[in-house]
């Protein structure tokens, strides 16, 4: 891992042109994956210059920084992984933002120090010698890309201990809870055993990884599941959390049904995702057996400080998390770019409609918007292509003609924001040009109806709890001061066709508008104003009558209702 300086990044016009389509070639990912390795470096730089003067009972930085040097260069592919890391990353960019001022966590000192625990992890793997001052928590010790030291009968709470490598052998020593010295040997690299041989109370937990096997059908890939490492979150320090074992095996099961889901033939395109180009993924809270389906689980989330990272609550099927593995993936490739263009001129004002949101959003968050569900369009339009049975046929045809209706929803918005640089309207203008595409591919005419109706039906509403009725002499629209976050039921619930319609929903699911139309105006002769069901009201007129007056409800509909209180 040498600090060479390296000319200015410049990507091919043909791998931006790929990524620009929603989608990204090997080649591509591998080109964002170099620029963010070296911005790692500087990022890193930047950061050791900070602690350099950082008073601290541990061994300093500068010495963590030459062990992991002199480590990389006997052996430089193992180092490179750890440098990369989503969590390394996750680190590097919460302790820059701890000496800002704008991130708390344990003292700055122990924090600090996990540098000495990612020199330990390069030592393991080049095989050299070093002893380190390095911080425990109540006797644990985090070791980034390998598991974890717990050493027995510890003192509780933050202390100093000393680690030493040799040969591939770790040794940790540290204060234990009757004022004597415990000590642990274990050789990480070796200790790979199944997740169900570590017993209670081992001293090592080794990292867990999902496996699955290659294109080829004879080389392993692995996928971290990460559950130990503190910096695993979007920011904050957050403890290990071991998984239980059955919640283990289930995400391998969900992990190797997803990846056959992926594994469709053919050339890489929007939407495709090779489960190698993913780094690790971080188990969130937890679930039952069968969670809830969506979307009462909320699924995923990524950071752009942590490439090829993604935090995910197990979802209810390897369906859901097939396509969550695409959505991330996507946010972890616009992040990227977003660190080599300037792609557009973000006031943060949060203004925007995101199609699946029920929050306005800023620009910045419009384009990840875009860019994720783009690539999810792409994943069920090649879900579409190989569905086998009504039911299959129905959900991907319905899930397909939704997100590319909103996706191309969003594109407009950003190409007509004013606000694109001259790379940023580039990209944008790729995404639509894919859309547009997909837009003039026939869909099954049930699911393409329910998909518009359930896009109507989200920008109805969004706009009823979001935008407020003009005053007197104002132009400009303005949100509702008592606004709130609403769930989102209708997306999904449109997904297939009720057999049995009892709800005004599932009567205009099932395409009769009429009665669904009835059945709002019931409920709205108790509460003229409540958004949910005017929102189906209105949509319900324009399917019956689609003319001039219901397109201009749907386009404003919140002058139907009274102006907020407060």
């Amino acid at each position: 891992m040498t600090e060479q300086h390296l000319a200015p990044f410049r990507m091919p016009d043909r791998l931006f042109a790929e990524l620009a389509a929603g989608g990204g070639s090997a080649a591509a990912v591998a080109f964002l994956e170099r620029a963010e390795r070296a911005r790692r470096l500087l990022l890193l730089r930047t950061l050791l210059n900070h602690l350099d003067a950082l008073p601290t009972p541990l061994t300093p930085v500068a010495e963590a920084w030459r062990v992991l040097k002199e480590a990389a260069e006997e052996s430089p592919e193992p180092v490179e992984r750890l440098l990369l890391a989503p969590a390394t990353g996750g680190w590097i960019s919460h302790m820059l933002r701890r000496v800002h001022g704008t991130a708390t966590g344990p003292p700055l000192w122990a924090e600090a120090g996990h540098l000495c625990a990612l020199a330990l992890a390069a030592s393991l793997h080049a095989g050299t010698e070093t002893a380190l001052d390095v911080p425990l928590t109540s006797g644990r010790l985090p070791v980034p890309g390998l598991g974890m030291v717990r050493l027995p009968d510890a003192k509780e709470g933050l202390a100093v201990g000393r680690a030493m490598t040799s040969g591939g052998e770790l040794t940790v020593e540290g204060p234990g809870s009757a004022a004597v010295t415990v000590r642990v040997t274990c050789r990480p690299l070796r200790q790979h055993a199944a997740a169900g041989a570590v017993t209670e109370g081992s001293s090592w937990l080794p990292l867990r990884a999902l496996t699955h096997t290659g294109p080829d059908g004879t080389t392993p890939v692995t996928v971290v599941l990460e559950d130990l490492d503190p910096y695993r979150d979007l920011d904050d320090h957050l403890p290990p959390d071991r998984l239980d074992e059955d919640e283990a095996r289930e995400w391998q099961r969900l992990f190797g049904e997803a990846v056959r889901i992926l594994a469709r033939p053919g050339p890489p395109g929007t939407g495709r995702v090779d489960p190698a180009m993913i780094r690790a993924i971080v188990p969130f809270g937890r679930t039952a057996v069968s969670p809830p389906p969506l979307p009462f689980v909320q699924v995923s989330a990524s950071s752009g400080d942590s490439f090829g990272g993604m935090l995910i609550v197990r979802p209810a099927s390897a369906l859901a998390l097939a396509e969550t593995l695409v959505h991330e993936l996507q946010h972890s490739k616009l992040a990227a770019l977003l660190h080599l263009f300037p792609l557009l001129e973000d006031d943060r004002a949060e203004r925007y409609y995101a199609p699946w949101r029920t929050d306005p959003r800023h620009l910045t968050g419009l384009l990840h918007g875009a860019y994720a569900f783009t690539g999810v369009a792409g994943f069920w339009r090649d879900r579409l292509a190989g569905a086998e049975g009504a039911e299959a046929v129905e959900r991907a045809a319905y899930f397909f003609a939704l997100r590319r209706l909103q996706s191309r929803l969003a594109a407009r918005t950003l190409l007509t924001s004013g606000r694109l640089t001259v790379q940023g309207r580039a990209l944008v203008s790729g995404l639509a040009r894919t859309l547009d595409g997909w837009l003039r591919e026939p869909v099954p005419p049930a699911a393409l109806g329910r998909a518009r109706t359930a896009a109507a039906l989200h920008r109805t509403e969004w706009r009823l709890r979001n935008v407020a009725p003009p005053s007197s002499g104002s132009a400009n629209p303005r949100f509702r001061p008592d606004r709130t976050s609403w769930p989102d039921v209708r997306t999904h619930a449109f997904a297939a066709r009720p057999v049995a319609p009892r709800t005004a929903d599932e009567q205009l699911a099932a395409g009769d508008a009429a009665a669904a139309l009835a059945r709002y105006a019931g409920q709205l002769a108790t509460d003229p104003a409540e958004p949910h069901a005017l929102a189906g009201w209105i949509v319900a007129r324009a399917v019956l009558d689609p003319g001039r007056t219901t397109r201009r409800m749907l386009a404003r509909p919140e002058l139907l209702q009274p102006l907020p209180s407060g």
